[in-house]
């Protein structure tokens, strides 16, 4: 059997406080999308962590809160800028174009992140009526190779966005070991740092899916909610989403998580870097480890364990830990690399 634990975080399982909070919503007949007790705490949760001002409307998957919170920013003849690498470009089957009709605009990156230098490039064509205008920004916190932006790098960021008449948007499907990284809140990487809009993960840090749309920019809010209906993420029986991230921003289960995921991570690499011609391509600063290993090393692991090869050209893998891997379990992975040595 080929183990699935370092393939995805989207693999593990759902914490048990969060089956049981499912459970606990599962009582009687409650009102229909988003009408409930359940989905006001769970507003009432995401307002404590970043702003009373916010504006929130849960949907199923990430897909579907970064074209929701996207499309509320842009227009079809408008673009978005965002990394080559950046989820919405590369691992969302063209969602963001084919659902608002804009386009986006790539700049290359090693690291994943995207700099002011590289949002300024694609500025040279403001007012050509030939071209497709910038209006929004798009990072990933973390970002898709696991490093994290400081709070300093998305002040820069939103700043030169704004005084650009650009929009910043945000894709936190990992924002949860971001946040355990930097050791600050949910409040201080997003409004204070000027983050109009956010996409906030839940499935990869113990629920059973469910994400959220955080507006914090006024400007932007009116439509969400139709937004969110035309593209098909209202839920019916919302309570269940809600009910998941109430629990998860309640006693730091999120910070617990995360952390754990983030711990297994660097217990990993460190592992990992004791064997020959072992190198680390970016640092960990979160859940994923990207590491170069010798090819028929990859190719021995690969009978026993699902993982992504990142960069065939360099011996690239990717490892990504979540809330539920114990140190056993980076034990017996290391245990497996050894044997694949000798």
């Amino acid at each position: 059997m080929t183990h699935k634990m370092f393939a995805s975080d989207n693999n593990s399982g759902i914490h048990p406080a969060i089956l049981e909070a499912i459970a606990k919503a599962n009582s009687g007949h409650a009102p229909a999308y988003g009408s409930d007790s359940y989905t006001a705490d769970a507003i009432r949760k995401f307002k404590e962590h970043f702003s009373e001002d916010c504006e929130v409307a849960l949907v199923f998957n990430g897909t579907g809160a970064n074209v929701t919170g996207l499309k509320a920013m842009v227009r079809s003849h408008q673009a978005i800028i965002c990394t080559d690498g950046a989820h919405i470009h590369a691992d969302e089957g063209g969602a963001a174009e084919g659902f608002i009709g804009g386009k986006l605009l790539t700049v290359p990156s090693a690291d994943g992140k995207l700099t002011v230098d590289g949002i300024a490039e694609q500025l040279h064509h403001i007012g050509n009526q030939q071209r497709s205008q910038p209006k929004a920004v798009s990072i990933s916190q973390c970002t898709e190779l696991g490093t994290v932006y400081t709070i300093e790098e998305i002040k820069e960021i939103t700043s030169f966005a704004h005084a650009n008449g650009l929009y910043v948007h945000m894709d936190g499907a990992r924002l949860s070991n971001a946040a355990a990284h930097l050791g600050c809140s949910f409040k201080e990487m997003t409004v204070d740092a000027g983050i109009d809009m956010l996409a906030f993960g839940g499935t990869k840090n113990g629920l059973m899916l469910g994400e959220a749309v955080v507006c914090f920019n006024k400007e932007l809010a009116s439509e969400l909610t139709y937004i969110r209906k035309q593209g098909m993420q209202l839920g019916s029986k919302m309570r269940f989403i809600a009910a998941q991230f109430e629990r998860l921003l309640t006693d730091d289960l999120w910070h617990k998580n995360a952390s754990q995921a983030n711990r297994m991570a660097q217990l990993l690499a460190a592992g990992l870097q004791k064997f020959p011609d072992a190198a680390l391509t970016q640092p960990v600063e979160s859940n994923a480890v990207f590491i170069s290993l010798p090819k028929e090393q990859i190719g021995q692991l690969q009978k026993t364990y699902a993982f992504a090869l990142w960069n065939a050209a360099i011996n690239e893998i990717r490892l990504v830990t979540s809330f539920d891997i114990t140190e056993e379990d980076i034990k017996e992975f290391l245990s497996h690399v050894e044997k694949a040595y000798s």
